[in-house]
């Protein structure tokens, strides 16, 4: 094997290895945690604010509802009253009338509290609503900051990447193709390093020192291989 393209693999090893650096930074930018705690406190918010929502909308139709029943009971006591006062009736019609004034009555003192009660719950419903409205803006507006962000930076990484993929493409054109193959296979089973040079009697890669009889058996062979890591190594 010749020497050159061991030092040529090094080279390799050195842009994948930055290759490998980026794509991790690219993975771990601390704006994607962040992105992601906005994405799910913005489904929270929005989720909160359905609930609100139809609960306030279930509150205004009540009161609506109240407000109507309360006009219809304020005209018909109005005829009632009116008829009662004008006379001309009977003494059992009289008393009739006087006691479905007083019926009537009771029903719109009843009713009127009933709709005090509920304008009293409309407020704060209300202003839950508008309270997770603005919530939602201001966790909406952060998200996209954040993916602007992240857009931004993924953009150099990739740029930068690219960059490393060509120089790599240059620095493994004179390598032999089965060198390559080996080189890539090592690398996925070696955490990322497949060849390692060879310093005072030690393992780039393991970091483990050879005997002189084992440094002897390692470049013995066409492609020296570390004994104990079985790493590619280059002297």
């Amino acid at each position: 094997m010749e020497i050159l393209s061991l030092a040529d693999l090094l080279d390799v090893q050195e842009l994948d290895l930055q290759i490998d650096r980026l794509l991790e930074r690219r993975r771990t930018l601390p704006e994607l945690g962040e992105y992601k705690a906005a994405h799910e406190r913005l489904k929270g918010l929005e989720e909160r604010r359905a609930e609100a929502s139809s609960s306030l909308k279930e509150i205004e139709l009540r009161l609506d509802k109240a407000e109507g029943e309360l006009e219809l009971l304020e005209i018909k006591l109005g005829e009632h009253e009116t008829r009662l006062f004008a006379g001309g009736m009977s003494a059992r019609e009289t008393e009739y009338m006087r006691l479905e004034v007083q019926s009537l009555g009771g029903q719109r003192e009843a009713m009127e509290e009933r709709v005090l009660a509920m304008l009293e719950e409309i407020d704060p419903a209300r202003a839950a609503v508008e309270a997770l409205n603005s919530d939602i803006k201001e966790t909406t507006a952060r998200k996209a900051e954040l993916e602007a962000a992240i857009k931004s930076q993924w953009e150099r990484i990739d740029a930068e990447v690219a960059r490393k993929e060509e120089r790599k493409a240059e620095a493994a054109a004179p390598i032999d193709a089965e060198l390559m193959e080996l080189y890539t296979k090592l690398r996925r089973t070696k955490e990322g390093v497949a060849v390692a040079a060879y310093d005072h009697g030690v393992c780039g890669g393991c970091h483990m020192a050879l005997s002189p009889a084992e440094r002897g058996e390692a470049f013995a062979a066409d492609l020296p291989r570390c004994v104990h890591c079985r790493r590619i190594i280059v002297a």
